[in-house]
């Protein structure tokens, strides 16, 4: 398709842009407040894909932003928004022909904008408008300041995986949120909860970041393969107490299982249930500290089990790359996608987060 083509695509997708400069990121405003000073509009933010979709780019500083987005047209839609490293920002999103929608959510921006230890990335804030039919008719990003923030410390099932097909849950978890609240994922890959605490570049991050109130899950086991039992509880604890040092709320997530079966049809009570080579099992290690510690569980070794054993065999390779990559460990968008509905549903059910920030 030609360029020229492509920006009549663009025009037909989306009539009218608005966007925050970064030169007035930082000022005062509340919530929902629009950002101060001039706003630039017209499609100079957003690129016309040969898929279809919008790429766009906003020269924010990091922060948290709300985007809110009006969907829909004069023709049929069907849309969704990612955003940064892969993040699903809204689910694909019908609307009937002359049907208009508005829809918000709130997005972190760092640097880097992925894994901790992962590429830079670009600056800014990238959204991408896709979809199987998307529809934007108008789109605007303000400064959040004051929103909340859910932090996710976690290995490489959890973070935001830079190349398809690997998806962490973590990645998908911010769809599920309604804006108001950002998914600050610090997850990186091949992480444990000896190295978290040792590179300055993961906890210390965090830990920095930190606000009252803010909800912390932590999700570390899957790369503790050489550590014993008493020095993954130590490592777990401190990481507990200092969230709270920072008045945050710490929440012990357990490992997501792997899909290793036994001849019945069950789970491998060792690697699957994250039985490291020491005999260490993480998940019951991580359930006996939340009760000693007072700190809420999800428990996603047990529902990923249930889900997993569930489809048997063949199906759950669905959730995994299997197929793909010859991988029982790391999941597939779907996968992580039904894996985040299931932390979401956790954070409902047990008060982590009020019904009014989740989808």
């Amino acid at each position: 398709m030609r360029r020229t083509a492509l920006l009549a695509a663009a025009a037909t997708l989306l009539g009218t842009l608005a966007a925050a400069p970064a030169a007035h990121a930082d000022r005062p405003h509340g919530p929902g407040a629009r950002a101060h000073g001039p706003q630039v509009r017209g499609l100079d933010h957003c690129t016309a894909t040969d898929t279809g979709s919008l790429a766009c780019r906003f020269d924010v500083v990091p922060g948290t932003y709300d985007v809110t987005l009006v969907l829909g047209g004069d023709e049929a839609g069907s849309t969704a928004v990612t955003g940064e490293t892969r993040r699903a920002l809204l689910a694909e999103t019908v609307t009937g022909a002359g049907e208009r929608v508005r829809r918000s959510f709130t997005v972190d921006v760092r640097d880097p904008e992925g894994e901790p230890t992962g590429p830079t990335g670009s600056p800014g804030l990238d959204l991408v408008l896709g979809g199987s039919a998307p529809r934007v008719t108008a789109l605007r990003v303000t400064p959040a300041r004051d929103a909340r923030r859910l932090f996710l410390v976690g290995d490489s099932t959890v973070c935001d995986q830079p190349g398809d097909p690997y998806s962490g849950w973590g990645q998908l978890l911010p769809a599920r949120l309604r804006s108001g609240i950002a998914v600050a994922n610090h997850a990186d890959s091949g992480e444990s909860t000896v190295t978290f605490l040792e590179n300055p570049a993961l906890f210390d991050r965090v830990e920095a970041a930190i606000r009252p109130g803010d909800p912390v899950l932590i999700q570390l086991a899957h790369n503790d393969k050489q550590t014993d039992a008493a020095t993954y509880r130590a490592n777990l604890t401190t990481l507990v107490e200092r969230v709270r040092a920072r008045r945050g709320s710490p929440v012990l997530v357990t490992p997501i299982v792997r899909r290793w079966f036994n001849a019945d049809g069950t789970l491998d009570n060792g690697t699957a249930l994250l039985v490291n080579g020491l005999g260490v099992d993480h998940p019951a290690e991580v359930r006996a500290l939340a009760a000693t510690l007072g700190t809420p569980l999800v428990d996603l070794t047990a529902l990923t089990r249930a889900r997993v054993e569930e489809l048997g065999p063949e199906a759950s390779k669905a959730l995994y790359l299997t197929s793909e990559k010859r991988d029982n460990t790391h999941t597939s968008v779907r996968g992580a996608t039904e894996y985040a509905a299931l932390v979401a549903a956790e954070l409902r059910t047990r008060g982590i987060l009020p019904k009014r920030l989740l989808r």
